[in-house]
């Protein structure tokens, strides 16, 4: 075993303490805020929330990699429908597209605040567990 390495455990740097996990309304409100942020951003809020936010609790872990894989599926959707609009197909797949990625947002932020685990209907499961 080297120095920093824990028994049975991976190595970490000299000085390096794991996080400490959230209390459970900051959790919430850090779930909340991640599905909220989507709705402007796309997959970059959910992304940078599942990155710094997911060894500070389940809950927050949860719904940060849903909102993420999500927002990762509705981007894909974005770019197809853009593509599409050459044969205009797409002019009516962009909005349908806008409105699914909002309503489920919504629906999955009051979730986050009333603090029920949600998961987003139509996600690609691109992170898992």
């Amino acid at each position: 075993m080297t120095y920093g390495q824990q028994p049975g455990g991976p190595e970490f740097p000299p000085g390096y303490r794991l996080p400490e996990p959230m209390r459970p309304e900051d959790q919430r409100l850090w779930a909340t805020l991640t599905h909220v942020g989507a709705i402007f951003s796309n997959f970059i809020v959910p992304l940078v929330a599942y990155l710094v936010l997911r060894d500070r609790g389940r809950f927050v872990r949860e719904h940060t990699r849903n909102a993420l894989n999500f927002h990762i599926t509705m981007g894909i959707a974005y770019l197809v429908s853009s593509i599409l609009v050459i044969v205009l197909i797409g002019l009516v797949l962009l909005p349908i597209v806008a409105v699914v990625t909002i309503v489920f947002s919504i629906i999955a932020a009051i979730a986050a605040n009333q603090g029920q685990f949600y998961r987003y209907p139509l996600a690609i499961e691109f992170i898992k567990e």
